[in-house]
């Protein structure tokens, strides 16, 4: 059964081309001027509102410095400074696909982290197809989104979008006023967020835009199948080479070659294992997971790695968050040369 997944989310505007990748539209650079970042309000000036509709009838006309600074509000100038930015980098380039990977290459990322959020998005609901399973799109949602851990004290360790657990922390419907009873020591109302599993998952697609669904990462849990079977099909999408993933317990290996850090925290804890460093206690417990990574077609590593595992880590900071970056598959794999 084919579910609506992320409906708002602008996917529908891109057009894939004979090879599957996405070719930005005018419709979609239209999407991107209704952000509330550029919509005008009231208070917008006739230049703003005349820059504003003159984009949305030619979406990829250029904008001098001058119609900018023409513009009252600074504020508003530099939103559509940063959009004429954004638009550069992901027209410029034949697909999306090949705009994503270039946004992470040269001297790093020059627009804000919410758009490269946005177009992450886009990619994993493409990426997902017609007909994912509920597990895999909740999956999905922890490569572009933050999420909250938690470790019950039974040790089961579950994920929640950090979002999400910081609106319903602080809109308690007390306000104020609630930051007093909670230090007066009476207890207020809490949120309970809804656990995902094999028995309610068509209970997620009518919410799948809340992202308020919580999972487990312990090892054998669906989600963590899931986001292996996510993370497969985001490489063979991007880089055209099969690949398998699995969790693993441990890392027991003398012929450890390659390893991927899915976050900052895993990066710097294989880092420093695979050089025989000392890892204190504190960091290697901020391991959420290890995983293993296969090609499918030893062919497609390079020669001098071939047929050897490539280990992967997920891991949280000192905040309980993880912050997992999707690009790192795309980037630091040994791939064969290709001509």
């Amino acid at each position: 059964m084919t579910h609506s997944l992320w409906p708002t989310c602008g996917y529908s505007l891109l057009t894939p081309n004979e090879a599957g990748h996405l070719v930005v539209t005018d419709d979609f650079l239209r999407f991107l001027l209704e952000r509330p970042e550029l919509t005008p309000i009231a208070s917008s000036c006739a230049a703003e509102v005349a820059l504003h509709h003159s984009l949305v009838e030619q979406p990829r006309r250029e904008v001098t410095a001058q119609e900018l600074a023409e513009l009252q509000d600074k504020d508003a100038a530099d939103n559509y400074a940063v959009w004429l930015r954004f638009r550069q980098r992901i027209t410029t380039l034949p697909t999306l696909e090949a705009s994503y990977i270039a946004l992470f290459k040269g001297e790093g990322v020059d627009v804000p982290p919410l758009l490269v959020q946005h177009i992450t998005h886009i990619l994993l609901c493409h990426v997902l197809g017609e007909a994912p399973t509920a597990m895999q799109a909740r999956a999905a949602e922890m490569l572009m989104h933050t999420q909250k851990i938690t470790v019950l004290e039974d040790g089961a360790v579950m994920a929640a979008d950090d979002e999400t657990v910081e609106r319903h922390a602080t809109q308690s419907g007390f306000g104020s006023i609630g930051e007093l009873l909670k230090q007066g020591g009476i207890k207020l109302r809490s949120v309970d967020l809804d656990v995902l599993n094999e028995d309610n998952q068509d209970a997620y697609w009518p919410r799948s835009e809340s992202f308020d669904w919580v999972v487990s990462l312990n090892r054998g849990q669906p989600a963590l199948n899931a986001l292996c079977e996510v993370m497969a099909n985001w490489v063979q999408h991007f880089l055209g080479v099969q690949v398998r993933i699995q969790t693993e317990r441990e890392i027991n290996d003398d012929h450890w070659v390659w390893h991927v850090g899915l976050d900052a925290q895993a990066s710097g804890v294989l880092n420093d294992l695979y050089q025989g460093k000392e890892v204190d206690a504190e960091r290697m417990e901020r391991l959420l997971c290890l995983f293993k990574l296969e090609f499918v077609e030893p062919n497609d590593m390079l020669a001098e790695v071939r047929g050897k595992p490539v280990y992967l880590a997920m891991a949280v900071d000192a905040n309980q968050q993880l912050k997992l970056k999707p690009q790192n598959l795309l980037l630091n794999l040994p791939l064969a040369k290709r001509s």
